[in-house]
C-alpha cells in the first residue's frame, strides 16, 4: 500500500509549475529547455520529529553554489496568455532578487 511518503512524492512538481497533463508536460519541458532547471520550481519540504511538515515550490528563487549566484523566475502561461507580457514579467521578477543582491 501507499504511505503519507508515497503521496507527497507523487504530488511533486506540483502540476501549476509543469501545466497539464503532468508526465508529458514534463517530458516537453526536458525536451525544450537548454538547462536543467535546478532549485527553480524545485519542490522544498520537511517533516520535524513531531511529524508535521511544510513545503513550497522555489518559483523565484537564488542559489549561491561555488562562487556563482544563479536566480529564476518566471510566469504562467495558459490559452489567453500574453506571451510577451509573460516573458516581461519574468524580467520583472528577476529583477526584485537582483535589487535584493545589491542592497547586501
Amino acid at each position: 500500500g501507499n504511505d503519507a511518503l508515497d503521496l507527497i512524492a507523487g504530488s511533486f512538481p506540483g502540476g501549476s509549475i509543469t501545466g497539464a497533463p503532468k508526465i508529458r508536460a514534463m517530458q516537453i519541458i526536458d525536451e525544450l529547455e537548454p538547462t536543467r532547471r535546478s532549485l527553480y520550481c524545485g519542490s522544498l519540504l520537511y517533516v520535524d520529529v513531531r511529524g508535521e511538515m511544510d513545503s513550497s515550490i522555489a518559483i523565484r528563487s537564488l542559489l549561491v553554489k561555488d562562487g556563482l549566484v544563479s536566480c529564476w523566475g518566471g510566469g504562467g502561461i495558459v490559452a489567453d496568455s500574453d506571451c510577451e507580457a509573460e516573458y516581461q514579467e519574468s524580467f520583472t521578477k528577476v529583477r526584485v532578487l537582483l535589487k535584493t543582491l545589491e542592497a547586501l
